[in-house]
């Protein structure tokens, strides 16, 4: 017996569309940026095979950093790349993150002496180093739920003010809570639990969950909301919420990174998670692309080298034929500029709007359309 819904339809009319075929699509476009981000991650991991193998000790913790700082990059794209709102305080998330695990994985001992009079009695706790990941990202969680309650609703100039005033209460509660966070002084004795695969594989998973936000039904609609706001509206897009899932995301991916930099380290301090971080993680998703999540790992890889050749010329440079005097605060003026100059001529980033196996697709597709006439040429000839 024919389908009733079928036979129902009149004659010449199209034929109804199957109601799993808006999920396989959804399901094909997921498996798509799956694979795509495994591409935009090889190259991560190609690298840091590449210092394990051939570079001196010192570049690992140095590349270390550079993809803890991708971390974190990638979680400021997570929100600011799809909402297209300028976000100032994932470092707070960062900050918070560290030290929830130094908080609650420091031994005992090491507690007794930085912070004996910590209130709860959390100077007598100490869990597994799993276990007080998890919790700090859960604290983190809740505190960006909280703070997403407000931010999601704000838009422009009002949002990012917003922002940075998290970042400066945070900041301001680590500097003048030293029962609990220490102070201005370092918080010493966490457990280094890290190295420098488990980073380089922290980083990669990142990139893969960003790319795979990017391309879900929230990302889309998000950037959709971003391009036109009124009309996003119109078609009934919850544009607050989306917004608060971002939001949500990209705290845990920055105090995922926090979590990772405490473990790596084994020292942090709040300096390390104020103005300077900001700007740096900043400067780097502008010079990639805010749009892609190519973009940030190209911006993080560009000027994490381009930064330490600048580093080592602030102390001083002798090129054989010319000594270079001193030229401290140099590092800073190279990020100004890369912010200013980025903004001004390729607003877009150096990725531009196509991810890295989005372009190589493009490339190759046009490749095959410039050798068909040819050989069909050949062909008539012979």
């Amino acid at each position: 017996m024919a389908d009733s819904s079928f036979a129902s339809a009149p004659l010449g009319a199209p034929a109804p569309v199957s109601a799993t075929a808006p999920a396989a699509r959804g399901r094909r476009r997921m498996l798509r940026a799956l694979v795509g981000g495994l591409v935009v991650a090889l190259p991560v991991l190609v690298i840091a095979l590449g210092i394990d193998l051939l570079a001196p000790g010192h570049y690992r913790h140095m590349a270390s950093i550079a993809m803890i700082n991708l971390m974190i990059v990638l979680g400021l794209q997570v929100y600011m790349g799809n909402s297209g709102i300028v976000h100032l305080g994932h470092s707070a998330f960062v900050g918070l993150g560290a030290y929830g695990v130094a908080i609650l994985a420091t031994p005992v001992a090491m507690k007794a002496l930085s912070i004996p009079d910590a209130p709860l009695g959390l100077a007598q706790v100490q869990l597994h180093p799993l276990g007080a990941a998890l919790a700090a990202l859960a604290v983190v969680g809740v505190i960006a739920l909280l703070t997403g309650l407000i931010i999601a609703r704000l838009s422009g100039v009002a949002a990012t003010i917003v922002s940075l005033a998290f970042l400066i209460v945070c900041h301001g509660m680590f500097l003048n809570w030293p029962a609990l966070f220490k102070g201005n002084q370092a918080f010493f004795g966490i457990p280094r639990e890290i190295g420098f695969w488990g980073v380089a594989a922290a980083a990669a998973g990142t990139v893969v969950l960003a790319r795979l936000f990017r391309e879900s039904r929230t990302g889309m609609q998000l950037r959709a909301s971003a391009q036109d706001m009124q009309a996003a509206r119109a078609l009934g897009l919850d544009v607050t919420r989306l917004r608060r899932r971002a939001w949500i995301l990209s705290a845990l991916i920055c105090g995922g990174a926090g979590v990772m930099f405490a473990y790596l380290t084994g020292t942090i301090s709040p300096r390390a998670f104020y103005f300077q971080q900001v700007f740096l993680t900043l400067a780097m998703l502008i010079l990639g692309g805010m749009a892609t999540v190519t973009g940030a790992v190209l911006g993080t890889l560009l000027l994490s080298v381009g930064l330490e050749v600048i580093r080592r010329a602030e102390s001083g440079l002798d090129l054989g034929f010319v000594a270079l005097p001193q030229m401290l605060g140099l590092s800073g003026v190279a990020l100004g500029i890369v912010i200013v100059l980025g903004m001004a001529l390729r607003p877009q980033g150096l990725a531009g709007r196509l991810e890295l196996d989005e372009y190589i697709a493009t490339t190759l597709r046009r490749g095959r359309s410039t050798a068909a006439p040819g050989t069909a040429q050949g062909e008539r000839e012979k």
